[in-house]
């Protein structure tokens, strides 16, 4: 593997590191050293939705079914609706709220490079329309029920939620409530114009970090006999809500992608947060394994392929179940 990422096979790749039951096994630094913040762009969101979690455990938001709007201050917007009153933490987290917003689609109102031209994001997120839906005669309903549509705006409302909810911007919370116990203390989030933390993306970790909120989720949770998250919420949020991509079978959760890699003609079924670049932290729960791969491959095309090659080619079959 290390001979193919130095030959140029594998481009712009940052880190690698792999634990197997709580050891770690591997750690190779191509770009940068132990102690350089990688960012992993969207991978965010799943530290959000690590937040959310927590936010519910400590009875701060009643579920993630609570609806959106009455955990934020009022607000006046743009092209009122009464379908937004109805829109859920979880309609945010599984990319499947009715607002008009996608990330893949450049002439979207709501894509995220609209966004971060404005002041006020919560306002832009807010103001969007509701979007249309083509009903075709005879079409398949979608898998679970949901339409995905990816939207950072959404995400960004998400982590607003958890402000006014909490009484603490979520850099914040996150630091008391999830950083500080894994010994995580070296946190660089992107805020937006009016100083609010981007919870949809840019937050800017160590890759020894990285692995330490996989291997949270690996443990159902508990570090070191200590409980930072819900065995309840870590099932939920990687349990498959909406389908994120027909062609590969990717499902996704509350902010965490869900896919089942095929490696030397066996099947392993992983959860992982992704991100702009070709980022995964992964998580292997028939291996007892996490896996971070952190790349600056931004917006290029093959980016996410190349390191789901790393995974199903090199690291996955370098282990076995047992």
């Amino acid at each position: 593997m290390e001979q193919a990422i130095h030959s140029g096979t594998f481009r712009k790749i940052g880190s690698i590191l792999v634990e197997q039951d709580g050891h770690l096994v591997y750690e190779k630094y191509f770009d940068g050293d132990a102690s350089t913040l990688r960012d992993t762009r969207s991978a965010t969101k799943s530290i959000t939705s690590m937040l959310v979690g927590i936010a519910i455990d400590e009875h701060k938001i009643s579920d993630a079914s609570a609806p959106l709007l009455p955990l934020l201050p009022k607000l006046t917007f743009q092209n009122a609706d009464p379908r937004k009153a109805k829109i859920t933490l979880e309609d945010l987290m599984t990319m499947s709220s009715s607002l008009e917003c996608d990330d893949w689609n450049e002439f979207s109102r709501g894509n995220e490079e609209r966004m971060y031209v404005v002041e006020d994001w919560t306002q832009f997120a807010l103001d969007l329309p509701i979007r249309g839906v083509t009903r075709n005669p005879g079409a398949t309903p979608p898998k679970y029920g949901r339409r995905f549509s990816y939207c950072t705006a959404g995400a960004f409302l998400v982590g607003e939620a958890l402000r006014h909810a909490t009484g603490q911007p979520a850099d914040v919370y996150a630091q008391q409530k999830l950083f500080g116990p894994l010994g995580i203390h070296d946190a660089q989030w992107v805020y937006s114009p009016l100083g609010l933390p981007q919870t949809g993306g840019g937050l800017r970790l160590a890759s020894s970090d990285l692995l330490k909120l996989a291997e949270l989720y690996r443990q159902n949770g508990s570090v070191n006999g200590k409980k930072i998250i819900s065995p309840t919420w870590i099932e939920v949020s990687t349990t498959p809500h909406a389908q994120a991509d027909e062609d590969t079978d990717t499902d996704y959760g509350y902010f965490w992608w869900l896919r089942t890699f095929r490696a030397n003609g066996k099947l392993y079924p992983a959860f992982y947060m992704s991100g702009n670049g070709g980022n995964k932290v992964v998580v292997v729960p028939s291996l007892r394994l996490s896996v971070v791969i952190t790349s600056t491959n931004y917006n290029a095309h093959g980016m996410h392929e190349q390191t789901d090659k790393l995974l199903t080619d090199y690291i996955l079959p370098s282990f076995s179940v047992r």
